[in-house]
């Protein structure tokens, strides 16, 4: 196990975390998502207004505090990954700028840039 955020760990591409996390921002964004977790929200409140048994309650309670974790975790990584290929793509951008008022065209600097489009797709 390692602290290193999975960006710059390095390696062949994402792992399945990547994938499963960007799998759960796409969820969580979606409308259906939006109208569970409200029902759930709203079934929470309905159980104190009904008066029902204490561990349904806890239930939904429960289950509103995991959700809510377990996005805040896959979605914290999914940002990471967007906000790590965006600084790539400037930096690349920044560079070819550099390197062709400087000095002219430089291959390296296109490579980059050539690099640096898509490069969402592999963080």
């Amino acid at each position: 196990m390692t602290i290193q955020h999975p960006v710059d760990r390095g390696g062949a591409g994402r792992g399945t975390f990547d994938h499963v996390a960007e799998r759960a921002s796409n969820v969580a964004s979606s409308p259906v998502f939006f109208t569970i977790c409200s029902a759930v929200v709203i079934g929470w409140a309905l159980s104190y207004v009904f008066h029902t048994p204490e561990n349904v309650r806890f239930f939904l309670g429960d289950l509103m505090a995991a959700v809510t974790l377990a996005l805040v975790a896959l979605l914290k990584n999914a940002e990471r990954r967007a906000e790590h290929a965006v600084q790539y793509k400037l930096d690349a951008i920044a560079r070819a700028l550099l390197e062709s008022r400087s000095s002219g065209t430089d291959n390296g600097a296109i490579e980059d840039l050539e690099r640096a489009i898509g490069r969402h797709q592999d963080v």
